[in-house]
């Protein structure tokens, strides 16, 4: 806006600043207006001015339709000529009284929803919607829009799990060539260990290691870790127990890449004349039961209701549909007694593990009259691995998990676990297993879900003797944030969860505490592409 005064003092002009529309004009009689009267008037017109054009402005923008100028004028020059300036606390009470009015409402069917708030926004404009409605489209956008991320979420997880249970190539590829040399190169079927090394095996002034896998690249990385970070690694021997696909190829693998001054035997489940029908038939059943199976390898989203589930929740049940935890093989240390009846204690391990500390003080522990040395997981910080306790494996509406344990009893965790073998076979332990696996089988998997480790729960009940947590640090394979300098000091880490450190899923800040165990100049590894990650 422009304020012009003419030369002769006789004539005020107050126009808009295109200078096409004049708001005011005031004609003046020389003779009747003193200079100081006339510098009064310019100053309370100045001070006007101002007034003028926001109200002007608020007219424009609220649109002719809804109120006239004098109304919209009245409305809004009235309050503040009365005192009450600031009327933020009544726009905010009819702000949220739209809002729940809106919350208390169904969004009709059928509504076309914008794509973006530029979209809402220019709708808006051309519709003149009124605040009722402008709140109801955004409350439909907003519930759009976290079902969208919701299914996301969803479905990452549902990529994530088949990319955990998948096999990766290199590693199928590695299982393959090495079969081959099996069969083709004499070296590689020699036998392990060396004759003159046999009795060694049931040697109790030994440090034996039990290690149950079908995956050869990790069987070498905790080998390797293991007789790396020994202070006596002569003292070392590994019992390797595997499948009868994988035998060969990991039989060819320690044959050829020897760690010595340990010691490794190489065992198939076929070959251990024990592992019969008739001396499991509770796990032969799991693996061949309809039903199991196909919880295991059907559809995971069948029968689910995800409206009610967290993305949390729902990672925990497809971790426990691991087809790993039908596998013979992850049941075996439940019969180390048998498999190994001149030993008197062993320390099995996972092969998601690395060893980054002398182990052979584990052989000194007292487990005072206890069978299994385990780390507890309900003592820690976090909410995710180590702050396990009954309840978060079983599922205590059911009446008999309810008579017989206790919600609130401390879990431990599998993963390395010393036995004392010679305790061991005095008690029901493998009886008791069987008799909760039947019972959940009985009752359609009802009493617990997660894998292996809930029988073992039960069965080890009353025998477990905690050890320090810095011998064994898990959830490598769950959360990213671990903290590393925990993780250097720990003697054992722990890729429990889907991102193990093999997989492209793995963390990549935690992966170089396991690939700098691995040989990537061997030959296998390089010709079937195996690269450091």
């Amino acid at each position: 806006m422009q304020l012009h005064v003419s030369p002769s003092m006789r004539s005020l002009t107050i126009s808009s600043n295109n200078g096409f529309i004049d708001l005011m004009k005031i004609k003046v009689a020389a003779r009747h207006i003193s200079y100081r009267t006339l510098f009064h008037t310019i100053l309370i017109l100045a001070f006007l001015l101002p007034f003028v054009f926001i109200l002007t402005a608020i007219v424009t923008l609220e649109g002719v339709n809804k109120c006239s100028s004098f109304d919209c004028l009245g409305r809004r020059l009235g309050p503040r000529l009365l005192g009450r300036v600031d009327d933020s606390g009544r726009l905010v009470k009819d702000f949220y009284k739209i809002i729940n009015q809106v919350n208390a409402e169904e969004i009709p069917d059928g509504i076309k929803l914008p794509d973006s708030f530029n979209q809402l926004v220019s709708k808006m404009k051309n519709n003149q919607y009124d605040a009722k409605t402008f709140a109801l489209m955004l409350r439909a956008m907003m519930e759009k829009l976290e079902r969208e991320i919701r299914e996301s979420k969803f479905s990452e997880l549902m990529n994530k799990h088949f990319a955990a249970s998948s096999i990766p190539k290199g590693l199928y590829c590695l299982s393959l060539r090495l079969t081959d040399e099996y069969s083709s190169n004499a070296h590689a079927r020699r036998q392990l260990p060396s004759p003159e090394l046999l009795p060694v095996l049931s040697n109790n002034s030994y440090h034996h290691f039990v290690l149950s896998t079908d995956n050869i690249l990790a069987a070498s990385v905790v080998v390797n870790s293991a007789v790396q970070s020994s202070l006596r690694p002569e003292k070392i021997v590994f019992h390797i127990i595997t499948d009868k696909k994988t035998y060969a190829g990991m039989h060819a693998w320690f044959a050829l890449n020897p760690v010595s001054p340990a010691i490794v035997e190489v065992k198939g489940v076929h070959q251990f004349d024990w592992l019969t029908r008739e001396n499991v038939p509770v796990l032969e059943a799991v693996e061949n039961h309809h039903g199991i199976r196909n919880y295991y390898h059907g559809n995971h989203l069948a029968g689910a209701n995800l409206s009610n589930t967290t993305p949390r929740t729902f990672a925990s049940k497809l971790q426990a549909r691991s087809p790993k935890y039908i596998s013979l093989l992850n049941h075996l240390r439940i019969y180390l007694p048998e498999l190994f009846p001149n030993l008197d204690k062993v320390v099995f391990l996972d092969d998601d593990i690395v060893i980054q500390r002398d182990l052979s003080p584990l052989w000194e522990i007292d487990l005072w009259g206890k069978v299994n040395g385990a780390v507890e997981t309900c003592k820690g910080e976090d909410e995710w691995v180590m702050s396990k306790h009954f309840r978060n494996y079983f599922n205590f509406s059911h009446p008999l998990i309810a008579k017989h344990l206790d919600p609130d009893e401390c879990a431990w965790a599998y993963g390395m676990n010393i036995f004392d073998l010679r305790t061991w076979r005095k008690t029901n332990i493998r009886e008791t297993y069987h008799y909760w696996l039947k019972e959940n089988l009985k009752s359609n998997l009802t009493m617990w879900k997660l894998g292996t480790l809930p029988p073992a729960l039960i069965a080890f009940k009353g025998h477990i003797h905690p050890i320090d947590p810095s011998w064994h640090m898990l959830g490598l394979g769950y959360q990213s944030k671990t903290n590393i300098e925990k993780a250097k000091r720990a003697a054992v880490i722990h890729y429990n969860g889907q991102s193990k450190p093999w997989l492209q899923i793995g963390f990549e800040h935690l992966r170089p505490f396991w690939t700098k165990y691995v040989n990537y100049s061997n030959d296998f590894v390089r010709n079937c592409h195996i690269l450091e990650l």
